[in-house]
């Protein structure tokens, strides 16, 4: 089916700057505090856990969500300001991030009441952890693909099998995976997948490194052996969990984390530029400028249609094309522009030098996390009824 797609222009209602400016001001005490550097963007994963519950009780986490789960029920433009704030500040998010992003929504859609009742609270006190589990060795990310299983056992299901590029996997309480409960059909190649909640330390489960140029613990391949899961974590139906799959990734492929994971390269450049840059140095900070400006304007359209209760997957999937590249490629060309900046008598250019050589190690990543740049003109191409 092809569809219309829509970036409607929208802007930041007041209450949004307001927001804003509040946000701004727990960032810098916290900074000032030494809970984080926004210089070194790997300096406060000692602190993530302390931190995560200072956001929780500021409300900032699972703002979206039913009041009744102990969200805020604020809208998805409030929480696109946190999220942005969050990004440039390279704050340490790591600890409630995917859970209060994509992992959250999913089981107020499609998790049982008990699970609800049981995990949602604590996640927005900012105590949960939670890891995705899609992507598998030998097909990253075609989901029709899935191969990893669960068969029935009595009072639930075995899991086995493996996923690979899975964030956070060592550190997370619970994942939310996908796995196949039965093979597809030829009329419906879709049929056959369940997802499930499954407690990351259930016995059966390993979390094997992978290794990263930054030195960083990020990804994981997760390898599962007779995982039992009992039948009350069966998150939405029993083999037809494609829909909430993609669903899902609406939450997880179009915010501001899609395109400002190097931003800090763009602004120091820009400071080690200073007030009256060569005309090459204007022109190339100018375009560069104006290329994240329009990924931002595309990001907050999606957010304002995810507030009216829309599926935008489509767009979704052009907001995390377009802007994973455009952060990938953002270091080397922050390289580029810098060697015709003369050196200055302070350490700045230093400091750059060691904060761009952190984003030209991180960038090859982008473009595999949260779907491959291949799989998402897939999906682009089939809602513009091109295949």
């Amino acid at each position: 089916m092809t569809i219309a797609l829509r970036f409607d222009p929208l802007r930041l209602p007041p209450r949004c700057q307001e927001l804003r400016r509040e946000v701004r001001a727990f960032l810098a005490e916290e900074i000032a505090n030494g809970v984080f550097d926004p210089e070194h963007p790997e300096s406060g994963s000692a602190n993530a856990d302390a931190f995560a519950r200072r956001v929780g009780e500021r409300g900032w986490i699972g703002m979206t969500w039913p009041k009744k789960y102990g969200g805020g029920e604020r809208s998805f433009l409030e929480r696109y300001v946190v999220t942005e704030e969050m990004c440039i500040a390279r704050a340490p998010t790591r600890r409630f991030f995917v859970v209060d992003r994509q992992s959250g929504p999913t089981l107020i859609r499609y998790g049982s009441e008990a699970i609800r009742q049981s995990i949602l609270p604590r996640a927005v006190r900012g105590e949960l952890c939670f890891c995705i589990g899609m992507s598998e060795p030998g097909s990253g990310s075609d989901l029709f693909a899935v191969q990893s299983r669960a068969t029935r056992t009595e009072g639930g299901w075995l899991l086995n099998g493996s996923k690979i590029w899975t964030s956070n996997a060592h550190q997370a309480d619970y994942m939310i995976g996908l796995f196949r409960t039965a093979p597809p059909t030829k009329e419906n190649r879709r049929h056959g997948l369940t997802s499930f909640l499954v407690d990351m330390k259930t016995p059966g489960i390993v979390c094997n490194r992978i290794g990263m140029m930054t030195g960083q613990r990020d990804f994981n391949e997760v390898a599962f052996t007779d995982v039992f899961i009992p039948d009350d974590h069966v998150i939405g139906e029993i083999d037809g969990a494609w829909k909430q799959a993609t669903s899902e990734l609406a939450y997880e492929r179009s915010g501001p984390e899609r395109f400002l994971e190097t931003y800090g390269a763009l602004a120091g450049l820009t400071r080690i530029a200073g007030a009256e840059p060569d005309v090459r140095v204007a022109a190339g900070l100018g375009r560069l400028t104006a290329q994240v400006h329009t990924l931002r304007r595309m990001s907050v359209s999606v957010a304002g249609m995810l507030e009216q209760g829309r599926e935008p997957v489509v767009e979704a999937a052009i907001v995390k094309d377009l802007g994973t590249l455009w952060e990938q490629a953002l270091p080397q060309r922050a390289r580029e522009l810098s060697a015709l900046i003369p050196a200055s008598d302070d350490d700045s250019r230093e400091r750059f030098g060691q904060r761009l050589s952190y984003y030209l190690k991180a960038a090859p990543k982008l473009t595999i996390q949260g779907g491959t740049t291949e799989v998402l003109r897939g999906i682009i191409a089939r809602g513009l009824g091109l295949r």
